[in-house]
């Protein structure tokens, strides 16, 4: 049987009943429940908390993948369409620093490759309608105007025509049907 760690203190619910460690200190929570995994003690293991933790984990990396490629999005939209020359540099470096960050979150949690075409799709209805808010006055197109898979989206640089006429290049006759 493993040690059970104990708070320095047992702050208790108003009407006496004490929290559990999990309430009371997530960290010492933690800790006591890997050290109780390690030695097997899964009888002692505190299940239910654990179980909402791990499914948090799978949660939050959805969330960021969503929203590092809803900001990807929305910089791309406002380098392609704002006219505002004083801004490329700032947009630019944010469009290099999200991909960097979404390769990265990629290679670290693969099976999120699998849920690009839906995390595209709902971080597409977020830019659209953060830079449409943002820019009142600049008609965004309705779809993403280029192609949107993942490698794509994560090295081409739209708003440069020398690297348009690649894509452009690339296409296969059937492609042009």
């Amino acid at each position: 049987m493993t040690q059970i760690l104990e708070p320095v203190f047992k702050p208790e619910r108003s009407n006496g009943e004490a929290l559990s460690l999990y309430e009371q200190d997530i960290l010492l929570w933690v800790e006591d429940t890997v050290a109780k995994l390690k030695v097997r003690d899964f009888d002692q293991v505190d299940l239910e908390n654990l179980i909402e933790e791990v499914e948090s984990v799978g949660r939050s990396e959805r969330r960021e993948f969503l929203s590092r490629l809803t900001r990807l999005l929305e910089h791309l939209l406002k380098q392609m369409y704002v006219q505002l020359p004083q801004n490329y540099n700032g947009w630019e470096q944010t469009i290099r620093h999200q991909r960097s960050e979404l390769k990265t979150l990629l290679k670290s949690t693969p099976s999120l490759k699998s849920k690009w075409e839906e995390t595209v799709e709902d971080a597409w209805e977020l830019a659209l309608e953060n830079v449409s808010t943002e820019y009142r006055k600049i008609k965004f197109p309705n779809q993403w105007p280029h192609d949107r898979s993942l490698e794509i989206l994560l090295t081409h640089d739209f708003w440069d025509v020398s690297t348009e006429l690649d894509l452009i290049v690339d296409l296969k006759p059937r492609d042009l049907v």
